[in-house]
């Protein structure tokens, strides 16, 4: 079954220095596609799968189910999807998942970025974009990020952006195949709030 997109669908664009991310649709399949191709070894050993399940599919009626079920998370409030773009090209994704309201008023954030841009500082400026989305429009108390430790390059952007650790889930998810651990970053609102004009600075000024 293919999923429709509502016609009166409206982008979420959110702007940085030198990025823009925008909520996806079948119109991106292409670039995306191009990418993740590109990408395959580079992007496979991170990614959530269970031991007896194939790689997810990439054609293009995926694709289309998965914006369309993305859109609808994102009316339900519970998971916003975003393509990083540079020079309107699709270069990555950045997610907001598991939104959670009521006492808990957190979320979580994933990220993936094209290796032949990696290093130049955009996975940092595409997490103080989407911070600032989850703390000042989300208005969510709590943003953690969940990385496998020995994925440095990962790590690494967390560590720039000056997000705090808190230490290491025991076999926390299935990555392609393996239960592996993961190192857990957080930030609340007050660390957010005591941090943002630092990093509006660094990442998004200028």
């Amino acid at each position: 079954m293919v999923i429709t997109r509502n016609p009166s669908y409206t982008p979420i664009v959110l702007r940085g220095r030198r990025l823009t991310l925008r909520t996806m649709t079948e119109h991106d399949y292409n670039s995306w596609l191009a990418v993740r191709t590109h990408n395959h070894e580079w992007l496979l050993k991170w990614e959530p799968r269970s031991a007896s399940a194939s790689h997810l599919p990439e054609d293009f009626r995926s694709f289309n189910n998965r914006c369309a079920i993305r859109e609808r998370e994102r009316h339900l409030g519970t998971g916003f999807g975003f393509g990083i773009f540079v020079d309107d090209k699709f270069v990555g994704e950045i997610t907001i998942s598991g939104v959670m309201r009521g006492p808990l008023q957190s979320a979580y954030v994933g990220y993936w970025i094209d290796e032949r841009v990696a290093g130049r500082g955009l996975m940092p400026e595409s997490l103080v974009v989407v911070l600032e989305y989850c703390f000042e429009t989300l208005r969510l108390h709590r943003v953690e990020v969940n990385i496998i430790p020995r994925n440095t390059a990962s790590r690494r952007v967390v560590e720039k952006v000056g997000i705090r650790f808190e230490g290491v889930a025991e076999r926390y998810l299935e990555i392609d195949g393996a239960w592996e651990d993961h190192a857990r970053y957080a930030i609340t609102v007050e660390e957010w709030n005591d941090m943002v004009l630092d990093l509006r600075s660094r990442f998004l000024e200028g």
